[in-house]
Formats: C-alpha cells, structure tokens, sequence
C-alpha cells in the first residue's frame, strides 16, 4: 500500500493511507470490516474514520469498532449505495482511509455504564475494551439485529418493544451512548451529564464543508470538529 500522508486537522493528527481489506464478516445484518492498520493510530474510543466507498464521489464515516494487533475494523451497516459499497468489499483490495477524527470519549471517570441503540453498538467493543469491560445495556429493533450484542458478551439486551431507556438504572453513574437521535435524547433527559455520540452525514470530516453542522443548546456545531461526542447537555 502507499505511504501515509500526515495532516493536522483542528489541531490534531490524523493521517490519510491506502489500506488493504484483510477480511469481512456478518454480525447479524451488520458487516464487520477488518482493515490491515498501516501506521494509522487507533486514536480516542468515539473518534472516527472517512473510509473511501468504492465508486462513490465521498467517503463515509465510521467510528472505530474493535482495534485488534495490526487491524483496524469497523462496523458497517449496509443501508445505502456507499456502505453497500463498503461492505462488499473482499479481502486484499485496498481503499484510502483518514483518520482518527473529531474528539471521542473521555476516559476519566469512576463508574462507566456503555449505552448503545441498533448500529450505535458500533463504537463500544473498542470504548469497553478501553474501560476495562464496563457494564453495558444495548437496544434493537429486532433479534436479528441483537445478534450483534456479541460484540460486547455479557451485556444486557432489549428488543423493541422494550427500549433500552428502560433498562436505565435510577442512579445510573457514568453514561456513554450511541444510536439514533431519539435514544440519545431520551438518554440525556435521563442522564444528563452522559457523553453522547452523535450522528451525521459528513461529506469531508475536518470541518471544511459544514456539511454535519448540527444544533445543539442553542447553537450550531461541526459534528465532525466539537463531536461526534458531546456531553449530555451541550
């Protein structure tokens, strides 16, 4: 593959590469990407990546799934013609990735409790891997989907109709959330100081094209520069 060309985007590294698929793999209806990791950094649990999509003009962004020896590996779900795209790609072709971006999780805190609905289970093998295997409650539309809940092993499930909101405990201690924009509101009203991550369509991921503004608490910001995450009340 090429040489890596390094960038510094709102003040930090990142580094664009040509990686090479080392394979692929179905969990539930999602596909797990496992790329080779080239002298990429893993970065921050909730940053993500723009991984080029094979015959479309943008790239689309992934948070980062598992960071295993030598791989990067994200988790796709195979809605639409650029992660169709994504998904079907096979072991040895390569695609340019750039990243880590955006500004992830923040470690520091004493009782972590991992949130995640459908898709947003994306992000948390590699955020639990980082806490040293948290607690964990996870929310699907259905039982084909829980099937992903594999990624995280011994985590508590919900399948609609029950959200996983419910399972929220009272005092709920440190919450880290990912998944659709109602799940994420419901969390904040439950869980005000919880770290969210958001989504949003991204065309570039460093803030040049305003394309993932979004707003929040009165005011507009680039997903891709002050988030994904954000707390709970921003």
């Amino acid at each position: 593959m090429s040489a890596a060309e390094a960038l510094a985007i709102a003040g930090r590294e990142a580094r664009r590469e040509r990686l090479a698929v080392t394979g692929t793999e179905f969990v539930g209806p999602y596909v797990l990407l496992r790329l080779e990791r080239g002298t990429l950094e893993p970065g921050m649990p909730g940053q993500f990546f723009m991984l080029e999509a094979p015959g479309r003009v943008l790239p689309r962004p992934m948070s980062l799934c598992q960071a295993p020896p030598g791989e990067l590996a994200f988790l796709i779900d195979p809605i639409g013609p650029g992660t169709r795209a994504l998904a079907a790609l096979r072991a040895g072709e390569p695609i340019h990735v750039l990243g880590p971006l955006g500004n992830g999780f923040d470690l520091g805190v004493e009782r972590p409790l991992l949130v995640a609905g459908g898709i947003g289970i994306a992000p948390m093998p590699y955020l639990a891997e980082a806490l040293g295997g948290p607690r964990a409650l996870l929310g699907f539309r259905n039982a084909v989907q829980a099937e992903a809940a594999r990624l995280l092993p011994g985590a508590t499930v919900a399948v609609e109709p029950t959200l996983v909101t419910a399972l929220l405990p009272s005092d709920p201690g440190d919450v880290f959330a990912c998944g659709p924009e109602p799940m994420l509101e419901a969390v904040r009203d439950l869980a005000p100081g919880a770290q969210l991550a958001w989504e949003a369509r991204m065309a570039c991921g460093y803030g040049a094209c305003y394309g993932c503004v979004v707003e929040r608490a009165g005011r507009y910001v680039r997903l891709c520069i002050e988030g994904p995450v954000l707390q709970g009340a921003a």
